[in-house]
């Protein structure tokens, strides 16, 4: 049995795409019942919440292989789960990480995602980590300004990076989950294009048929507002600051070919993308 958290969100609903198509046993541990109501019958519910170790054991029993994918900056959702997973006696974690845990100096997004790296491999459950660049999913969150006047804010100018769509991530954690050998393995995942925000608003522009401009951040508020419309928390703030100082200095753009070996075929592009999510964008 393999359990699945994050169920409803970027990765998770595309996970669970995955491993329905392969006819594998999988349970979702969810919050919110109705928030999965979208999800393939298939797919056993458990309401628990990863912040109430109370609510764990009944997700976790029975489970050989977790899916670990926890919200936020902060320990406790991945001690939580851990303590869990080893009291159930599962055999394997594949868990979502970032690829910013390589920066040297290291990020502070990159610290927080080591530090959860770190108890996993402190649990000793052997476990796959899958270390993703940006999603093509950020795209978004230029939803409000782009409803508003038909612009995207660009706080990354010349810096080019390599989006990767989440339905990559997940196939990739699909096979991580359902056969062996992956155990104690680090997986750098990102996009086969490295864009830059502004030719990723072209390409988004062509797919919808909308005239979309790009507007240059004048401010670290603006910055912040790009990734977090409505706001985000100072140590979140602060770190999405340094993120995107970051990309602005990588003109190259950082991009792996591990989807393309994992997988056997290329790693969808952000063209396919937009097109997929083309209504989102036309009705802001």
């Amino acid at each position: 049995m393999i359990l699945v958290t994050g169920a409803t969100g970027n990765v998770g609903r595309e996970l669970v795409r995955a491993l329905d198509e392969t006819g594998a046993r999988f349970r979702v541990l969810v919050r919110d019942p109705a928030r999965a109501a979208a999800l393939p019958e298939r797919a056993e519910r458990v309401v628990a919440d990863l912040s109430d170790p109370a609510t764990l054991p009944p997700a976790f029993a029975g489970v050989d292989r977790l899916f670990l994918l926890t919200p936020g900056i902060g320990l406790d959702h991945t001690r939580h789960a851990l303590a869990a997973a080893r009291s159930a006696g599962v055999g394997r974690v594949v868990h979502l990480s970032s690829a910013n845990v390589l920066g040297d100096p290291m990020p502070a997004m990159g610290r927080w995602h080591h530090e959860r790296e770190q108890a996993i491999r402190a649990s000793g459950i052997p476990a796959t980590f899958l270390r993703p660049g940006g999603f093509m999913t950020n795209a978004f969150e230029w939803l409000p300004t782009i409803g508003e006047a038909g612009y995207v804010l660009d706080p990354a100018g010349p810096g080019r990076h390599a989006p990767i769509d989440p339905a990559d991530i997940a196939d990739v954690a699909a096979l991580a989950l359902t056969r062996d050998g992956d155990q104690d393995r680090e997986y750098v995942l990102t996009g086969g294009e490295s864009l830059t925000v502004a030719e990723q608003v072209g390409i988004l522009a062509a797919a919808t048929g909308r005239p979309l401009s790009v507007r240059p951040v004048t401010t670290a508020e603006e910055a912040v507002a790009s990734r977090f419309p409505g706001g985000a928390p100072p140590a979140l703030a602060e770190a999405i600051i340094e993120a995107f100082h970051l990309m602005r200095a990588d003109t190259t753009g950082f991009r792996t070919d591990t989807v393309e070996r994992l997988l056997q075929r290329e790693p969808r592009t952000f063209a396919a993308w937009c097109t997929r999510n083309a209504d989102a964008f036309r009705a802001a």
